[in-house]
């Protein structure tokens, strides 16, 4: 599986620009899988659900399965968090893995920058970050693609994990 990555700060606009890739890779024939990094308080079930109940009942993993998709819920119960390296490893075999998060992870990725946010860029201190998207000009000597130009990032994203 090939495993590229999106970093940046809060607002900056990766999940949008993941959301406008991801239907030209599975164009392009891919089987496309994704791991976000969320924050520590955030969880997918609902209180008064079976689910909900089984995990606040003690239940390490609860399985969710129906005949649309399948969910598996872990909880950590005081063990640290896994690995990027222990997820992937947990992904069923796909053409692509796309990252969001894990800023500092050691995979090639894209800073997802707008200088709007008041926040300083990634790529100076993180020797991942092979490319930038921004909404504006940014001086460095990677490439920096314009947001709005999924086209063009798909494609860079592309040759440099060697699909095509």
């Amino acid at each position: 599986m090939k495993v590229f990555g999106f970093a940046g700060y809060s607002g900056s606009g990766k999940t949008t620009l993941i959301e406008r890739l991801v239907p030209r890779f599975v164009l392009d024939g891919l089987k496309v899988s994704l791991i976000k990094h969320a924050h520590a308080g955030f969880d997918i079930d609902r209180p008064g659900k079976d689910s909900y109940r089984h995990r606040e009942a003690g239940c390490t993993e609860v399985l969710l399965t129906s005949t649309k998709r399948w969910v598996l819920m872990h909880e950590l119960r005081g063990e640290p968090e896994p690995t990027l390296e222990q997820q992937l490893a947990v992904l069923s075999p796909c053409d692509l893995v796309l990252i969001e998060g894990f800023k500092w992870a050691p995979v090639p990725k894209l800073e997802v920058y707008r200088a709007g946010l008041g926040k300083p860029p990634i790529f100076p201190d993180n020797p991942e970050v092979v490319a930038l998207a921004s909404d504006g000009p940014v001086e460095t000597a990677l490439p920096v693609f314009d947001l709005d130009d999924a086209e063009a990032i798909a494609t860079f994203i592309l040759h440099h994990v060697e699909l095509k």
